[in-house]
Formats: structure tokens, C-alpha cells, sequence
């Protein structure tokens, strides 16, 4: 009679704080023992040479959205889990967002019709308020918070989603009478506005000049204004994607001032850079690499590693916002091609967010290995609410890694398994690769073949976050 259904021998387990020799000892769903010798599992998976980890936990991806009458989207949730479990992942944290005339209730509703049935791995949602009515914060969000929709995401630019000021602020009040975590993308809409007129004016549409229309003072002073009302209204935050030093100072200000803010940051900002988006016209592959904020320059990739080293990002994302590069719905389509304002805005990314940070940060000697789980999984498991997951240890769900540390690998499309078209990545060396995945004790992925199930992938309600709630000394209290 075996001990468990499933033990993992031989290989070396990495927690965000420990590195030992361990086997693993799964029972169902969850781990249920680690040790050496454990005793005699229905199914064993010799893990000799490689580091046994939490599966990744990607808390900033965005699938299935509506596209406010632009180009579909490239990801639903059947192909962008899919990439998510092919690149390590055993969580996503996607978006449900709210349009101008919608509840907030409602998208949630509609969102999970897109959701139920079709992800490969487990999920929960962030919301995304774009209307920030009476009802929708006095009503619907602590509703929503109280069946485990716990964070949310305000947006300081993109016209069909912007808040001004006195919104983002009752936001802000709102999140902090019921305990939801708020995550802000920093841009400045009227300054890029303002940019991409003149820009246009002069006759420079070209893909590059997307950067050019959104520089880091933009970021930074939406950044600068965003810690401010939390400051104002005692509520932490989240400030998403930060893209270089001017706007990772300031989060690095106010948490030196004893101010509950967090930083996270992604692939895009250690191993691109704006001189991608070059190109002669708009038909160039400069058009695959428009995201917001855009990819900065080489000083910049070194100001996020020192961000990262000194604790003033706690997670690292992909940001997987993708689109297509081809045909009418593309990249490159005819409205595109006119100027820079009309690309789709993000790239495809969930799957080479663990290599590539494995890569550029372990290999090369940035980060330990340790600080590489906490950064793509123990963090985002503890920041928003997800009990269960991040961490190997008895009672918690078997959602496990098997990671090659030497592998060699060329990053191209045919790896990615999304629905996108095109990988910003492709031709990018990595050293570092996911073996398995394994999804609550069951391997969904093994040496690159999908072997899970598009229905396989649960719904996570999570817990309130121990980051959110009142700050001391606001001014509100």
C-alpha cells in the first residue's frame, strides 16, 4: 500500500526563505509531507538535478478583455493558461473589467462566463473600476470584496478608463472601508495627450515615438501623485509595471518614509529596451513591442535590479496583454499603420516571465534563487490573499515546479503556446527552464507537452490582504 499519491525524490526544493534537500510527499491536492526517505507514492518523479519550487503565480495578466471596439484581444483564458502552465505558472490573477456604463457586479458576472471551463490553471480576478459611481463603491465593491474579489485596479490614463483625481481618491476611501488592495497603473493622461499631439503634428507616428510619447517624467509624476492620495486617504497600494528609476524612487520615497506601498515590476523592464520599437514604417516589427509604459533603455534595466535587490519591488509580473502582429485585427493594422496612438497597447509575455528573470537574475548572480520564488510566487501568494498557495509546506496545494537551472534554451514562438502570433522575445538565450508543472498535485506539463486540461484550473476566492486596510496617521482618521 503506497504513503501518498505522489512523492518527488531526489531533487533540491527552493522556498522564498530556504534551500535543503527534501522529498516531497503529495496526497490529493495537497502537499502532505517533505522529508527525506519518505515512504511509497502511487506515481514518483525522480527531480535528480533539478530545484523543486512553487509553481509561479502571475498576479498582473490580462485575458479575454474587450477591446472598447479596437482589436481583440489574442489571449482568452484557453491559451493564456495554457502559455501560463508552459512557462512554470500555476496561478494567473487576471482582470474582470468594468466598462463606463456597466456595475461592477456585472462584469464580474460576465467575466466569469469567459473564465468557467476553459483555464489550465487556477485563477482568481482582480476587478478594474472604470465607473466609479455611488452604487459601484458603496454597494457592489464591498459585496465583492466580502466573496473574495479583494483587489482592484484604477487606471491614471487610457480615455475609456481614466480617473481624475477626486475618483481615484473615493476609490482609494472606498478600498479602505472594506479592506481591498489597490493596484495603480501610473501615467499621466493629459501628458501624454499632450505628447502625442505634438507628435503627431510633427509627423513622427512611428512606433518608436510610443516611448517617446510616454517618457519616465510621466510616470514618475502620476507615481508621485497616486502615493500622495494614498497617503491623503491612509490606503496602500500597489504601483504596477514600473518601468525605470524616476518612478521607482519615488516608491522607494515613501516607503522609506514608513508609507504601505509596494512596487511591482516586469520582464519587458530587464530585457527590452525602447530602441525595439525602431523602424522604418509601421509595417516594421517595431510594432510589437508598444506596451505602456514602454520598454526604457539599458541605465534603466539596471535601476529596476537595484529595485529589485533592495526590496522595493516585491513582485515580479509579466504584464500579458497580447495582441496579434498580423492581419486586420494586428498589430500592424490599417488604422495602425497611420500612427503609434493606434497600436494595440501590451505585448505576450506569461510564459517567459520565470525564465527570464531566472536568466537575467540567478544565472548572472543578481538574485539569489530564493529571492526568485518570493518574486514570482510567495509574494503575489501573500500580497493578494491566496492562502493556500506560494509556499511547499504540509497543508498547502501541490502546485510545484520542476526547474532545470542549466538548461539552455532560445526563446521562440512555437515554446509559447499563447494565442498571439508573434513572442517580443524571439531569438532571446535563457539559462534556466520549467521541466514539469504541476497543478494541485497532477502534472499539467511535462518537458514542454500540455498534459492538462482546459478545464482543469479552479476558481480561487482569496482573503482580504494583510497589506490593505488603513495606514496609521491618515488624514482621514
Amino acid at each position: 500500500m503506497s504513503d501518498f499519491d505522489l512523492v518527488i525524490r531526489g531533487g533540491t526544493v527552493v522556498t522564498a526563505s530556504e534551500t535543503t534537500r527534501a522529498d516531497i510527499g503529495v496526497q490529493g491536492s495537497t502537499i502532505a509531507a517533505l522529508g527525506l526517505n519518505l515512504g511509497r507514492g502511487n506515481k514518483e518523479i525522480d527531480a535528480s538535478g533539478l530545484l523543486v519550487m512553487p509553481g509561479g503565480i502571475d498576479s498582473h495578466v490580462h485575458l479575454a478583455q474587450p477591446a472598447f471596439g479596437g482589436p481583440a484581444m489574442a489571449d482568452g483564458f484557453e491559451t493564456g493558461t495554457r502559455s501560463a502552465i508552459a512557462g512554470g505558472n500555476t496561478t494567473v490573477l487576471p482582470f474582470a473589467m468594468q466598462g463606463r456604463g456597466e456595475s461592477l457586479r456585472q462584469a464580474v458576472e460576465d467575466y466569469h462566463k469567459e473564465a468557467d471551463g476553459q483555464s489550465y490553471c487556477d485563477y482568481g480576478f482582480h476587478m478594474i473600476v472604470a465607473n466609479p459611481s455611488p452604487a459601484a463603491l458603496g454597494q457592489d465593491l464591498p459585496a465583492l470584496v466580502a466573496s473574495g474579489y479583494t483587489s482592484l485596479k484604477v487606471f491614471m490614463t487610457y480615455a475609456d478608463l481614466v480617473l481624475n483625481d477626486r475618483e481615484i481618491l473615493e476609490v482609494f476611501d472606498a478600498a479602505g472601508e472594506c479592506g481591498a488592495l489597490v493596484m495603480v497603473h501610473c501615467e499621466g493622461y493629459d501628458a501624454i495627450r499632450f505628447m502625442t499631439e505634438k507628435l503627431e503634428k510633427s509627423g513622427r507616428t512611428a512606433p518608436y515615438y510610443h516611448a517617446v510619447s510616454r517618457p519616465q517624467s510621466v510616470e514618475r509624476e502620476a507615481a508621485h501623485r497616486a502615493i500622495s492620495h494614498a497617503e491623503l486617504t491612509g490606503v496602500p497600494i500597489m504601483v504596477v509595471h514600473v518601468s525605470g528609476r524616476e518612478a521607482m524612487e519615488q516608491i522607494r520615497w515613501a516607503q522609506s518614509r514608513g508609507l504601505k506601498i509596494m512596487g511591482e515590476t516586469c520582464t519587458q523592464y530587464i530585457s527590452l529596451t525602447a530602441e525595439d520599437l525602431k523602424g522604418l514604417n509601421m509595417d516594421d516589427t517595431g510594432t510589437k513591442y508598444v506596451c505602456s509604459p514602454p520598454p526604457r533603455d539599458h541605465a534603466s534595466w539596471e535601476a529596476i535590479w537595484n529595485g529589485i535587490q533592495t526590496g522595493v519591488f516585491q513582485t515580479f509580473s509579466s504584464d500579458h496583454c497580447p495582441f496579434y502582429f498580423e492581419g486586420e485585427v494586428g498589430k500592424k493594422n490599417p488604422k495602425a499603420r497611420t500612427g503609434f496612438q493606434w497600436v494595440p497597447n501590451g505585448i505576450p509575455g506569461v510564459a517567459v516571465r520565470m525564465p527570464i528573470l531566472w536568466s537575467e537574475g540567478v544565472a548572472k548572480g543578481r538574485i539569489t534563487a530564493n529571492q526568485f520564488v518570493a518574486l514570482t510566487s510567495t509574494n503575489h501568494a501573500r500580497i493578494y490573499g491566496l492562502t493556500t498557495k506560494g509556499s511547499l509546506a504540509p497543508g498547502f496545494d501541490a502546485d510545484i515546479v520542476l526547474w532545470d537551472p542549466a538548461h539552455e534554451v532560445t526563446i521562440t514562438q512555437a515554446l509559447m503556446e499563447h494565442g498571439a502570433d508573434y513572442t517580443p522575445w524571439e531569438g532571446f538565450r535563457v539559462t534556466g527552464w520549467p521541466r514539469a508543472t504541476i497543478l494541485r498535485g497532477e502534472v499539467v506539463m511535462e518537458e514542454g507537452r500540455i498534459l492538462g486540461r482546459k478545464d482543469q484550473g479552479k476558481f480561487l476566492p482569496r482573503a482580504l490582504s494583510p497589506m490593505a486596510g488603513r495606514m496609521a496617521g491618515a488624514a482621514l482618521d
